[in-house]
């Protein structure tokens, strides 16, 4: 057998070192090639967006992000909280797959415990009391326990002047309602319980009736929706929590129809104590409102925009009527509200439980009356523009 100097014999070994580093360098490249075509190329359904890689982010806790700015800059190791410590591969890797926190039970219990649902608000306006303990409560009731008939007092409409019906203006608002038979303890019959608060006749409809009257007066022309949507879902076999897929059609056949509406409220009431959603303005009660932005839209931004100035001009005027801004999002909770169909689309809840109709109307007039200076400013930028 041939005998061949060391460095000879080194020289095959070395060839094939390169060779493979060469292969799987190729190979890293490839992938890399593949995946971004993936990315770029496959149906919108099965792209990560960054609103997919929000919500995973949503998932870690902030202190986490420490660590990853102290990669960068030394500075930030003084930042930790006491106590933490960056999360181990497995842990990050639990969170980010099944959106539960170990150690936080609300993760997982928020899906499953009515009010726990909350844990998916985030606060991006406060207004006076408004904190995680005050938060907006969604009903929730069988749907033969919503359509149940029961008395109920008041709600009488008054007859429109013939003035008004002769110059009703082209419609540039939709009302519309999801939970339409939403009602309040002091127009039912006395004991009804709290979980029974739905009338047929006198619920949360009478106050999109009577903002819609008002705008008329300030000469913006609003149209109602009398939808029923109860009767919808049962019709359809649905449940209650699929109220929003039965308004939806409705929403999107009234843009359809009428190209000049321009905005769409749909309007509930809460299902907290008075105390929460009442305030007193000049000795006379109001009941409180509070606006709610489906934060699963993609460009809820937008729509948020529009609620919290409507906030702030509330504010302005009537300080303590607004309970603020919230968005919301995850399990437990529709999440859009049908608010991708238009970025002039809010959810806003007058009142509550205990509020009568009295404040109730009291607060839509002043609905009216704000949103009515918004929408004339808008037209006046929108014109010089």
């Amino acid at each position: 057998m041939p005998h061949y100097p060391k460095w000879k014999q080194k020289r095959p070994n070395r060839i094939r070192r390169w060779t493979t580093w060469f292969g799987a360098a190729i190979s890293i490249l490839l992938l890399l090639f593949i995946g971004i075509g993936f990315l770029t190329g496959a149906k919108t359904t099965y792209r990560i967006y960054s609103d997919t890689i929000q919500g995973w982010t949503t998932q870690l806790k902030g202190s986490s992000f420490i660590y990853l700015f102290e990669m960068e800059n030394r500075l930030f190791a003084g930042a930790h909280p006491e106590g933490e410590n960056f999360p181990g591969l497995s842990r990050l890797s639990f969170q980010l797959l099944t959106s539960l926190t170990p150690n936080d039970p609300r993760s997982l219990l928020g899906r499953e415990i009515p009010g726990l649902s909350s844990y998916n608000s985030e606060i991006i306006i406060a207004g006076e009391g408004t904190d995680y303990t005050t938060l907006p409560i969604e009903s929730k009731a069988p749907i033969d326990v919503v359509q149940k008939d029961r008395d109920a007092v008041g709600g009488e409409e008054p007859s429109q002047p013939e003035e008004q019906k002769k110059n009703k203006q082209e419609a540039k608002v939709f009302i519309y309602n999801t939970h339409n038979r939403e009602s309040f303890l002091p127009q039912l019959p006395k004991g009804t319980s709290s979980d029974e608060a739905y009338s047929g006749k006198v619920n949360v409809s009478l106050i999109s009736k009577r903002i819609a009257d008002d705008l008329e007066k300030h000469g913006i022309g609003a149209a109602v929706d009398h939808t029923d949507f109860s009767n919808v879902l049962k019709q359809k076999g649905m449940e209650y929590y699929q109220s929003y897929d039965a308004s939806r059609p409705v929403v999107k056949e009234a843009m359809n129809q009428n190209k000049s509406l321009q905005y769409f409220f749909d309007i509930h009431r809460d299902s907290l104590p008075h105390d929460v959603t009442t305030t007193t303005i000049d000795g006379k009660n109001y009941a409180r409102i509070i606006f709610v932005i489906g934060a699963e839209n993609k460009n809820y931004e937008k729509n948020l925009k529009l609620a919290s100035e409507l906030h702030k001009r509330i504010e302005k005027n009537y300080p303590g009527l607004s309970r603020g801004v919230i968005t919301k999002r995850g399990s437990g909770v529709n999440g859009i509200y049908n608010q991708d169909l238009n970025q002039n689309a809010i959810l806003f809840e007058v009142g509550g439980l205990g509020n009568n109709l009295d404040e109730l109307y009291r607060t839509a007039d002043v609905m009216a009356e704000v949103f009515s200076d918004y929408y004339f400013d808008a037209e006046k930028v929108s014109k010089n523009s």
